[in-house]
This record gives C-alpha cells, structure tokens and sequence, in this order.
C-alpha cells in the first residue's frame, strides 16, 4: 500500500504473473504459534470509533504514493464498530466532495487504521478474519510496515485485493532493491469462481528469522525466504506494525468506473498476534531502551547509517529508539545490529550501529542489575563523560555499577 504498486501493473505482466503464483497446499499445518502479545475483538458499541489505546488514524488525501484518489478520515463515518463484533472500515463517495486532494477535490472518503507508536513486534503470528469489499477500483489491505524508510525497513503485506480480482488475494514483500514492481509476491484464488467478498476469511502470516509464510484458511500458499530475494538484504529482523486500510483507485487497481458501486465495506471480525514460537516469552517485541538521565538509546536522524554512533535522547517512542532483543543476542532497531565498533575490546570504543552479522561485537547481555554487557569485551554499554545532555554518546567501559552504565527496558 505505497509507492511498490506504480510498476506492478498486474494486467500487464502476462507470463511472468505465472511465476508468482504459488499453488495452495491445503495438507499444510500452521506451526503452532507462542503466546498471545496483542489482540482486538472489536466489540464496542455500534458507532463507536476504534480503541486509540490500540489504533490510530493516518489521515489526508495526498495519494498515499499510488494516486489514490479517497481522503482518510478519523470520522466514525469511514470506522466504526457495527455492534456485532466487527470493526467496518467503509469507503463512501462524498456529494459534495468537501475533502482536498493532491489532484483537486476528493470525492472519496475511507479509512486507514495502523499500530504504530501503539504496538509493534518482531517474528510471531498475524492473523485478522475478514470479510473484504468488492467493485472496480476499490483496494482493501492488512499489512505492515517496519519503520518509516521505506523500503528500507521492509514492507509485509498480508492480505491485498483489487476489486477486478474478486477471487484472489496477494501476499507480498518488499524491500531495498525489490519493492513496487519488483516486489517478491505470491495470490492465492478461491476455487469455483467463488468471490472473497461473499464471506469472510481468515489471512495470517508466520513471520521467522528466516521465513514469511501466507495462508488463508489456514491453508498455506506461499513462504518466502532470503534466497528467494535475488540476493537483496533481508530485513524483517526487526519490529513491525499493522495497517487495515480500504484506498479507492490507483495505479493497481485502477479507477472506480460506471460499474462501481458505494458505499463499499470492509468488516474485520479480529486483528489477533502470537509470539513466535521459541519456547516461551516474546523477545522480539519492540520499545526503548531508558538509562542515564532517564533518556533512550537513540539512532541520530532516524537515520540507519552504517556505523552511526549511538546517542542518548529525550524519549519520544519513535523507531529510532525502538529496540529489539530477538532472542539471538542481539539488540536491533530499524533493522540493523547495536554493535561495538572494530569489535573493540578497549574501554571507550564507540557503540555504533552496523548490519547485522551475529559476530561478537553484536551480542550483547542485559542483566538483572541492568548492566548491558558485550561478553566479548566483557565490559558494559556507558554513557561517555557522564553526559545527559541530548546526543551524548555511547562506549563501552569497564563494569563499574555507576548510574551511567544501568539501562532498562521501557
């Protein structure tokens, strides 16, 4: 659901659709997920917006990327509990068209609900059972994204629909040097002609260290792995939030037309996320990572440089200071590796962000004292010179308990 679609043109790829078909495989088990992290039942009260404890609205008109051609609102006219269990994001064509689009005025509005700065989670199991709507030029979704540099950060689409293919959903990746067209994508279509919008179902990713795996039903359809990406990174190593959208027109799906009707509804009867099954806990959950001065681990600019120096900062719940402990000895954010740097074990080598590789330098100790220990160097993460000013940089250092060497998980 961003910029990814403008090459995709699915009507337009002929031959090569065939290539990204994977057939279902109904004799296929789902792996058994951990333990339930997050979850809405959506059983509020009819007309009742959704629960901001767990959702927010991205709002506005701008073409989102696609030219898209609806404004998002946060009126409970685009979202809103129907009182029967079910969160209905509705798209409505607006006369008069009150809404200020990137082309002139809009005269669509919808909805678009996401996680963000509310949950996130690295690995685990996605599921949502949902009834999709229908009709040319209408694009409903349930994704996520990893951060905001996209494609950076990877992109996981769980379920996609475009109203010319009423039997068939998509599941897709993607990420640096395979996103838009070049997207790593797989459908899987209804039997017997039969439309998704006349029922619900239910859509779920496994996400692994080292796969993605699609299913509806519970039959699977697809898993991706890193050979599957031409030799592109890799990048769902960290945590990731939901979005639940319905968008109207577009460079994939095409234009509402004389055969598209409205108002048109998507009904979610649940959003629901498990742990990835590792034998207990949920080490990949994202969330800051608080020591001296009572501010974050920070990456500076939000920008994942290779071999940015570490800093401390005010705490302000972006992903620059989302961290992740996933269970491998690692601590992640925006999809690289805390890391010491030249795999120093001197006092006062630099804590710096580098690509992941799992070697020494990343691995990494948080004790019960809250000391953060590279078991390499043996020494702790340190706040140099005692500093609590904004930007002050981190090192490693002999473990000598001091206030600047103690860090906690927010």
């Amino acid at each position: 659901m961003r910029t990814r679609r403008i090459a995709l043109a699915l009507a337009l790829l002929g031959a090569s659709l065939a290539t990204l078909l994977t057939a279902p495989t109904p004799d296929v088990a789902q792996a058994a997920p951990g333990a339930l992290t997050w979850s809405d039942e959506f059983n509020g009260a009819a007309g009742t917006g959704p629960d901001g404890n767990k959702w927010k609205f991205d709002i506005g008109g701008g073409g989102w990327g696609n030219n898209e051609q609806q404004y998002y609102t946060s009126s409970t006219r685009n979202a809103a509990h129907d009182g029967n269990g079910n969160m209905v994001i509705t798209a409505r064509r607006e006369n008069p068209a009150n809404y200020q689009c990137h082309y002139g005025t809009c005269q669509y509005t919808s909805a678009r609900l996401l996680t963000a700065d509310r949950f996130s989670q690295t690995y685990g199991r996605y599921e949502a059972r949902i009834k999709i709507p229908r009709t040319q030029g209408i694009w409903p979704a349930f994704w996520m994204l990893g951060g905001s540099q996209w494609p950076d950060n990877g992109e996981i689409d769980i379920l996609e629909n475009i109203g010319r293919e009423p039997s068939t959903v998509w599941g897709t990746l993607h990420g640096p040097g395979y996103s838009g067209g070049n997207a790593i994508s797989s459908s899987y279509t209804l039997p017997n002609g039969q439309a998704f919008a006349d029922a619900f179902h239910t859509f779920t990713v496994d996400w692994a260290p080292d796969s993605v795996t699609w299913y509806v039903d519970g039959n699977q359809y697809a898993r991706k792995t890193p050979a599957d990406l031409r030799g592109n990174r890799w990048v769902y190593d960290h945590p990731f939030f939901m979005i639940m959208n319905v968008a109207v027109g577009g460079y994939w799906p095409g234009y509402p037309d004389g055969s598209t009707q409205f108002p048109q509804q998507m009904l979610i009867d649940y959003v629901r996320v498990w742990a990835w099954n590792t034998g207990g806990g949920n080490p990949g959950t994202g969330g800051p990572l608080i020591g001296y001065g009572n501010k974050c681990v920070d990456i500076p600019g939000a920008t994942p440089t290779e071999g940015i120096a570490l800093q401390l900062w005010d705490c302000n719940g972006t992903d620059a200071q989302r961290w992740s402990f996933p269970g491998d000895g690692t601590v992640r954010a925006m999809g690289k590796c805390m890391d010491v740097a030249w795999g120093s074990t001197a006092n006062g080598a630099n804590i710096q962000l580098a690509t992941c590789s799992g070697n020494a330098a990343q691995q990494f100790v948080l004790t019960g004292a809250g000391d953060l220990v590279n078991p390499q160097a043996n020494k702790c993460v340190d706040v140099r010179d005692w500093s609590t000013a904004n930007g002050a940089k981190l090192q490693t250092w002999t473990c000598g308990g001091g206030a600047n060497q103690k860090w906690r998980r927010g």
